[in-house]
């Protein structure tokens, strides 16, 4: 097919020859569809300004929402931690106080689910939980505190026996028509039967003393002291930290002792006083 190039050679030369009337024409059709394209470039770079803008602030958002995901959950891990502990303390004061540590840790869990989902979603809650997580540590520290105090306090009989003399005043042992005060109370029981501190402490003294022979001696604290006499053997040494219950030594019969029995002592500073009165009422 052969082409006709006729109307392909328009030129300024052929639109100067036309009539002013049409050149006006053409030179309207001319700017009109350039204005179109201009106007179509610059709705095109607008959107993709929009475009740019609106991914920009996506990404910022998607960027902020990512930050405060990994501060919730480490947020979440420090109160896991710190929930952990809780339960470790909850145990340990069970042990001290004699609760069953199971029942309650059942109920705690049973109370805890579902929290740390709810936590995520609300950062007000999260902040919430983690002053209650804070006021649950101060009063466990508070309890256990007390718990401690009184885990030192000498409350159990060191032996089991049978009481031939108490505290007070009372007939020499070594000479019938002699009265003399008594500073502690006496134990009989079998040679070598087990002695156990009355409470928590640290050993001040373990070693032989006039009167007393083999002798420990536990500091509970508070200026409060324990005293263990006439004992066949010593089991501890001084500076050694003891719970209420660990063994301390035997009975024996040494020092000023007619026989096998435990001489034991309280004592607030240096003076003596009633072991009774540290002692649960229905044990004796």
């Amino acid at each position: 097919m052969i082409r006709d190039d006729r109307f392909n050679h328009f030129n300024l030369t052929h639109v100067a020859q036309l009539p002013l009337r049409m050149r006006s024409r053409i030179l309207y059709v001319g700017l009109h569809s350039l204005w179109t394209k201009a106007l179509t470039l610059a709705g095109a770079i607008v959107l993709c300004l929009v475009c740019y803008g609106v991914y920009n602030d996506v990404d910022r958002e998607n960027n902020h929402l990512r930050s405060e995901n990994e501060r919730h959950r480490q947020q979440l891990n420090v109160l896991k931690t710190r929930v952990e502990a809780i339960e470790n303390a909850s145990r340990r004061l069970a042990e001290m106080s004699g609760v069953d540590a199971q029942d309650g840790e059942a109920s705690a869990r049973e109370r805890g689910r579902g929290g740390p989902v709810f936590v995520a979603e609300n950062s007000k809650s999260l902040n919430e939980v983690e002053n209650q997580t804070s006021n649950l540590e101060q009063q466990l520290r508070r309890v256990e505190s007390a718990l401690e105090e009184r885990a030192r306090v000498p409350s159990i009989w060191p032996v089991e026996g049978y009481l031939t003399d108490g505290f007070g005043m009372r007939r020499a042992p070594f000479d019938n028509s002699a009265v003399e005060f008594h500073a502690g109370q006496d134990v009989a029981a079998g040679w070598g039967t087990s002695v156990a501190a009355a409470g928590n402490g640290t050993v001040t003294f373990a070693g032989v003393q006039n009167g007393y022979g083999q002798l420990v001696v536990v500091d509970h604290g508070n200026n409060l002291t324990t005293r263990y006499g006439h004992l066949s053997s010593i089991d501890v040494s001084a500076g050694q930290t003891v719970k209420r219950g660990d063994c301390v030594g035997s009975v024996g019969s040494t020092g000023r002792s007619t026989g096998p029995h435990l001489h034991y002592e309280v004592r607030i500073g240096d003076t003596p006083v009633n072991p009774r009165d540290y002692l649960p009422s229905h044990s004796y």
